[in-house]
């Protein structure tokens, strides 16, 4: 069991109260089982979280809404584990919707993990998503500086010369200068 496997399974168990039910679902490796819960009426979330991030683990893309859900939601050990297990899913609609709630500036709060998340696929939407959502966040005063410095980061490691403009204009910021600096080394030489 990986850590976020560990750490899911721990935060859950609690959450359960560590009913029955919880340890009857713990104990079902069925794919059939673990998608019924995702839509059954009436299943806690503590229930369908557990069900969708055990499917994506194993790559079953019936789990793909509710991870996307998850990745979208308040609590960040959520976001976390969706984002792990979308990941692993190897759904080609991941890039899309990671990209769709990175940059929905209703939702700029939970946008984190999903930014992450497009960094980890290295997926096609995830040099544009980034770049917009870091121009959005240099703005005085933004609140979000968890998310730019995701965006900073991310677009070193994705290393793609579209950044470099949003990079240096992150320069000036204090807050993310240092992270821009080493991203900016990353990309290739202008020419």
């Amino acid at each position: 069991m990986d850590e976020a496997s560990r750490s899911l399974t721990e935060r859950l168990r609690t959450e359960s109260g560590g009913s029955p039910a919880y340890e009857r679902l713990a104990a079902t490796s069925d794919p059939d089982t673990l998608a019924a819960v995702l839509t059954e009426p009436g299943q806690p979330l503590w229930a369908r979280e557990s069900a969708a991030f055990r499917l994506g683990l194993q790559g079953d893309r019936r789990a793909f809404e509710a991870l996307v859900l998850l990745l979208n939601h308040r609590d960040p050990p959520r976001c976390a584990s969706a984002a792990h297990a979308l990941a692993r899913l190897g759904d080609p609609r991941t890039g899309r919707a990671a990209a769709a709630l990175a940059t929905n500036e209703l939702r700029v709060a939970y946008a984190l993990h999903p930014v992450r998340l497009l960094v980890e696929l290295r997926a096609p939407e995830a040099v544009p998503a980034l770049i917009t959502t870091l121009r959005r966040r240099l703005r005085p005063h933004d609140p979000y500086r968890k998310v730019a410095l995701a965006c900073v980061e991310g677009l070193g490691v994705l290393g793609d010369p579209r950044a470099r403009p949003v990079l240096n204009e992150a320069l000036a910021h204090p807050t993310l200068a240092e992270a821009a600096v080493h991203a900016l080394q990353r990309l290739p030489p202008q020419r």
